[in-house]
């Protein structure tokens, strides 16, 4: 008998899908951050900073004695020598008996230069005084200005190979002023450069006999007068003609490391000097701040530039910018190395452009203006090596990234729908929250200052108290703002995946915050892309600051975060992302955000010379203001990182218990605002 199949409702029933929510595979371990891990990176980030800084600024080479450095070399104590002889003198403005009394031992010099010279090289030098003519700058402080000068005297070595005749028609010049303001014995501005330039000169005297062009040292007077010294030498003294190059000695301070701050049009000197300088110091973000007028100086360097037509370069000392022009300009604050770093640097730059068949041709102003394409930006190493590429080349290196950024954000945004726009949108609201808050902190703490403390600048001798007065609030504020974003973003992520029933809600959670935590950190490629956008547009130089803050922390965030597709979900991102992202960024900025900080702190003092002229709260806001926006550009990417449990609070208290010390200190005063060395200058 065939037996029946049994009908069984096993045997036709599908299996059932689990309705179980998925848990993606790193749930096992939420994601928590401890507070003293990152309060630990926050001090290793900033003391990493501090040692670049240190290393790219206050790292001086060793003083060389006469012995040391030879006939040929370059010794910093004989310059100093000759920095002790000028400063002794007082004051020596234009007009006066002891500015006469500096002319007359710089010839007496000149003269022993020349008794001293190789037998091969021919010296002159000439007591010049000029006649009566007029000055008048289409640009910079003095533009619409006609100054009017008459028998300013000056001294000229001329140094060239003797049997070598057609290098008197081809000369490299160096350049310095002797005269001070009325109220400085001027050991910074400016004999220290004088004293380099008499040193440079003697051994240069031992080298000239293998030139192929003159090297002119011009110790002018009536710089402080509004660059005439330097517009009567270009505009009467015959030697001027066979000037095809200028090299400018400055200070705005006292020692240091005497960076580059202008330089061209030409390109031609500062690659050169790139490649023989052994210290070579120069920001080109110094150049773009000084020619936008934000620093109300000039230099003789302008003169050589405009009226004259020449390329060059232009070297300063800005270290201590607060005794600038005051009666604290003095020898005893004259750091040991600052002479060498310049003199060796010079020595070696002078030694290859004089050696050199190649000179840049004059009115290079012309290629400037066209459109700026051979324009040189350049920017130093720690001190060690410095880069230097031309404008076109930036140009299209800074477009090609550009593409490819917004070429990436298109794709991913592409893939992840109008969520992904949305959330865009508000990761780049928390950046602007973000600048709001870091700057409303800082600026409110400008103004509570003055109300508390005997000087509206109490900072100036002790520059460390910014970090509590302006970095703490403006680092608090930044995280306020960044955090009402997140929370907005995080609301947002909230909607979007409360429509994914597969997931349950506890892993919900986590993986918004997650995700939350990867848009606020994108956020930060996205200003500095922005910025990136406007400096290239308008030929910047300084905008590779931008470029190295955009592609390090990109290229980190995709080598070790970055997903293919939209279904996979996100994790916590990694702390090697951030400290592989944040290393070159430091390395390259880190000093030179610092460095600039020193410089605004110690000018800020001169707006506090004429009581009444300026609201007492000006110089604090403009600290300020600075503070705030380097905190925001630059710890965007790290404090995305800390939205997560565990760590604002700690960085919350932290940052709060520092500002309140700080302005006990301030208050109470416990550090004078100013000291012996540090004054506060009054005009009267």
């Amino acid at each position: 008998m065939r037996r029946r199949p049994q009908s069984t409702s096993a045997a036709t029933t599908k299996p059932e899908v689990s309705e179980e929510p998925i848990a993606p595979s790193w749930v096992a371990q939420r994601p928590q951050r401890s507070p003293f891990v990152w309060l630990t990176l926050f001090l290793a980030i900033a003391y990493g900073s501090w040692g670049v800084f240190h290393y790219q600024f206050e790292s001086l080479p060793a003083p060389l004695t006469a012995e040391q450095a030879g006939k040929r070399g370059f010794s910093e104590f004989s310059a100093l020598e000759h920095v002790k002889a000028l400063t002794q003198l007082g004051p020596h403005s234009v007009g006066s008996d002891a500015l006469h009394l500096a002319l007359q031992y710089v010839l007496a010099e000149a003269e022993k230069i020349k008794k001293t010279a190789h037998w091969e090289v021919d010296v002159e030098v000439d007591s010049f005084t000029a006649k009566s003519g007029a000055n008048r700058m289409a640009d910079g402080l003095f533009k619409g200005r006609t100054l009017v000068y008459s028998d300013l005297n000056h001294i000229i070595i001329r140094i060239l190979p003797k049997y070598a005749p057609e290098a008197v028609d081809n000369a490299i010049l160096v350049s310095s002023h002797i005269d001070t303001v009325f109220s400085t014995g001027g050991a910074g501005d400016c004999s220290s450069c004088v004293a380099v330039m008499l040193e440079l000169a003697r051994g240069i005297s031992q080298w000239a006999h293998g030139f192929k062009h003159a090297v002119i040292f011009l110790f002018n007077t009536g710089e402080e007068e509004g660059l005439n010294g330097a517009h009567s030498f270009i505009t009467q003294h015959p030697w001027s003609k066979s000037i095809r190059l200028a090299i400018d000695l400055e200070a705005m301070g006292i020692g240091g490391k005497s960076g580059i701050f202008q330089a061209g049009p030409d390109p031609w000197p500062i690659e050169t000097f790139a490649a023989v300088a052994k210290y070579p110091s120069g920001q080109i973000i110094a150049q773009d701040i000084f020619s936008s007028g934000a620093i109300k100086s000039a230099t003789d360097f302008q003169v050589y530039r405009e009226v004259a037509g020449l390329s060059g370069l232009d070297f300063a000392y800005a270290d201590n910018t607060a005794v600038y022009h005051t009666k604290n300009d003095k020898l005893e604050l004259l750091k040991l190395g600052s002479l060498q770093h310049l003199g060796e640097n010079m020595l070696a730059f002078l030694l290859k452009i004089a050696a050199s068949s190649h000179l840049p041709k004059v009115n290079t102003m012309v290629e400037e203006d066209n459109k700026g394409q051979s324009t040189a930006v350049y920017f130093d190493i720690l001190g060690t090596y410095m880069v230097v590429y031309r404008q076109h080349f930036a140009n299209m290196l800074h477009k090609s990234v550009i593409a490819q950024s917004l070429l990436i954000w298109t794709t991913s945004l592409l893939m992840g729908g109008y969520p992904a726009a949305i959330s865009l949108a508000l990761s780049c609201f928390s950046v602007i929250l973000m600048w709001i808050f870091a700057l409303s902190f800082s600026v409110l703490a400008a103004f509570i200052i003055p109300l508390i403390s005997s000087s509206p600048v109490p900072y100036v001798a002790n520059p460390w108290l910014v970090v509590g007065l302006f970095a703490a609030p403006a680092l608090l504020g930044a995280l306020t703002g960044q955090y009402l974003g997140y929370l907005i973003l995080h609301t947002h992520l909230s909607n979007v995946y409360a429509k994914k029933k597969q997931i349950s809600p506890v892993i919900q959670a986590d993986l918004i915050k997650s995700e939350a935590e990867r848009w606020l950190y994108k956020s930060g490629s996205l200003q500095w892309l922005i910025l990136l956008i406007l400096g290239t547009y308008y030929k910047i130089g300084s905008s590779y600051l931008a470029l190295f803050w955009l592609v390090p922390p990109a290229f980190a965030y995709g080598f070790l975060e970055a997903t293919l597709t939209p279904a996979r979900f996100p994790k916590p991102l990694k702390l090697a992302t951030l400290l592989i992202g944040l290393a070159v960024p430091i390395l390259i900025s880190a000093g030179g955000f610092i460095r600039l900080a020193g410089t605004i702190i110690g000018t800020v003092v001169r707006l506090d010379r004429n009581p009444g002229g300026t609201p007492d709260w000006l110089g604090n806001v403009i600290v300020a203001t600075y503070v705030a926006a380097v905190m925001c550009l630059t710890l965007v990417y790290l404090l995305s990182y800390i939205h997560l449990p565990g760590a604002k609070k700690s960085i919350v208290l932290s940052t709060c218990l520092l500002f309140g010390l700080s302005l006990a200190v301030v208050s109470l005063g416990i550090v004078p605002p100013f000291t012996k060395d540090t004054s506060r200058a009054v005009n009267i």
